[in-house]
């Protein structure tokens, strides 16, 4: 019988604390959601009264599988858990765990509390029992563990026996300075285990000697069964452990797929790539190209000797087949691979294609050419799924843009306030008709957004709900001819359901418009609207009747 391995996930409070990271509400959720159908154990989602967006994440967390941790210290020193205010907020937090951080190193009681040992561990007690009687499941980060170990051994298992024997359900060690190196982490984990049962203890690993996967992987032959990491590495100085690195490997790898089990399904993980690359998108970052199991180039072969032997036998320079982690096989002219990775992803979206069907050859090289000039699907679902439509003939053709303009006027106001004003004006032809609209926003990809959608004639009550959610840009290229891609997302508020696309140009509210265009359009084809027939002549500007000759001199 194999042995459960339980995975934590952290991206959400530890890796919040990257340099140049700062999760709103709505990228929390997200990322939670996310991480569930990924098939994580344990969401941690911040550290509830530190800031204002960790709680109101927890006075309205999003429904989850996995269990919803949240993350806090133990009581202060020199009071009760009932007289501690920052406790109590913790214990109040709607979260089925709570994970605690304890101090375990003897060197950073004295200095950091500044209580005895004795009294660090009588709060360690009394903490993990205050969540318990609270019927929540206790959690203790036993922070500076291996140091401590390794400074003072017998105060170290201490913390930890305090913690297990009050009732927490895991006490995880922790390489908070993430120097300690794996053949250590296997010798300590071992002396845990041998004193306390290895399906009640976690690692938690740092990457600050590059060893954060091969800690959390050594602690697991050693005998814990919880590993706590985060998506990508993301995390303080050079990250915590990489967790989609940790999962393809805990799966696909002999040692660990043979003796261990996951709630990660292979389908599962078949969407980690997808998962990879689009929380970089979230996150407006350049994903690592180089990452192992997901990046670009992780299965990429140039020609030669490697690409030929990989076309005879995939196997002889790969060391897991790429379609099981949702990654690509990249050869120099392999339109053959090109061809099977847009059949893999046509399928995703519920697209059957025959392998043979002429079109796709043109989808394929429509595609390639789009990436070469900066589009990138990975993270843009509906975009995709648009052009593979359109490439198929399955798309209406809505409507049609002539043109649109955006002003935008730095002016005072009535109050005499120096204020910056965004306008647009939109044209649009829907069947016969000609709609002309005008919008206000607080910037130009606003009231550009506010002109489209102001009036779509038949399809306005379809598109009533869309809401725009998030805007990233990226430059793409260097220069006064920079090439910019922006990526927005959308959401439908009726049903919560969220889509991103993709605009490409050298001109930021071009690029904005086409990301705009697609959410809309997406929409109209999500909801089966069936495109308006050129059967009459009216004209509207701002939702009211005019002659046609009057928009087209406007």
């Amino acid at each position: 019988m194999k042995k459960r391995l339980y995975l934590f996930d952290t991206t959400l409070r530890d890796g919040a604390q990257t340099l140049g990271v700062d999760f709103s509400l709505e990228d929390k959720h997200l990322i939670a959601k996310r991480l569930d159908v990924l098939g994580i154990d344990y969401i941690e989602g911040g550290y509830p009264g530190a800031n204002p967006v960790d709680t109101a994440f927890f006075e309205a967390p999003p429904k989850l599988s996995a269990k919803l941790v949240a993350f806090g210290m133990t009581k202060r020193a020199g009071r009760s858990t009932s007289n501690d205010p920052g406790f109590q907020q913790l214990l109040s937090a709607k979260a089925d765990a709570v994970c605690l951080v304890a101090k375990s190193w003897d060197f950073h009681v004295d200095l950091q509390l500044g209580i005895t040992l004795d009294e660090n561990l009588d709060a360690i007690r009394a903490s993990v029992a205050a969540v318990v009687e609270r019927g929540r499941e206790s959690i203790i980060d036993c922070e500076h563990f291996f140091d401590g170990y390794k400074a003072n051994p017998d105060y170290a298992l201490a913390c930890a026996k305090a913690a297990y024997e009050a009732g927490a359900r895991w006490v995880v060690l922790c390489d908070t300075n993430g120097g300690t190196l794996p053949h250590e982490v296997a010798k300590i984990v071992a002396a845990v285990t041998s004193v306390l049962p290895g399906d009640h203890i976690g690692i938690h690993a740092h990457n600050d000697t590059e060893q954060g996967v091969a800690n959390s992987l050594a602690s697991v032959l050693s005998g814990a069964c919880q590993i706590q990491g985060t998506l990508n590495g993301l995390g303080e100085r050079c990250g915590n452990a990489n967790l989609t690195s940790i999962i393809p490997t805990l799966l696909l790898k002999d040692d660990f797929a043979g003796v261990f089990e996951t709630r990660v399904t292979p389908a599962a993980l078949k969407t980690l790539t997808s998962v990879s690359r689009q929380f970089d998108e979230l996150m407006n970052r350049q994903p690592n190209r180089h990452a192992p199991y997901v990046g670009e180039s992780a299965f990429a072969h140039k020609g030669g000797i490697h690409a030929s032997a990989v076309n005879k036998e995939p196997k002889s320079y790969e060391h897991v087949p790429p379609e099981s982690v949702g990654n690509a096989r990249k050869l120099l002219v392999s339109n053959q691979a090109g061809r099977s990775n847009i059949l893999a992803e046509l399928a995703r979206i519920g697209m059957e294609v025959a392998k043979d069907d002429p079109r796709l050859a043109a989808l394929l090289d429509d595609v390639k050419i789009r990436e070469a000039q900066g589009y990138a699907y990975e993270a843009a679902d509906a975009s995709f799924e648009l052009l593979a439509r359109r490439a198929l003939g399955e798309v209406p053709d809505y409507f049609d843009v002539d043109q649109f303009r955006v002003m935008v006027e730095r002016r005072h106001n009535a109050k005499g306030e120096l204020v910056t004003v965004s306008e647009a004006v939109v044209k649009v032809r829907i069947g016969d008709d000609v709609l002309m609209n005008a919008g206000e926003g607080n910037g130009p990809v606003h009231a550009l957004d506010q002109a489209l959608r102001k009036d779509l004639g038949a399809y306005q009550p379809s598109i009533q709900d869309l809401e725009l959610v998030d805007f990233r840009v990226r430059i793409l290229t260097g220069g006064t001819d920079a090439v910019t891609r922006v990526l927005i997302e959308c959401r439908e508020k009726s049903t919560g359901e969220r889509w991103f696309t993709v605009g490409v140009s050298p001109n930021i509210v071009d690029a904005s418009f086409e990301a705009l265009l697609d959410s809309v359009n997406f929409k109209l084809l999500k909801d089966g609207v069936a495109a308006v027939a050129r059967t009459e002549s009216v004209v509207r500007f701002d939702g009211a009747a005019v002659r046609r000759s009057q928009v087209e001199r406007i």
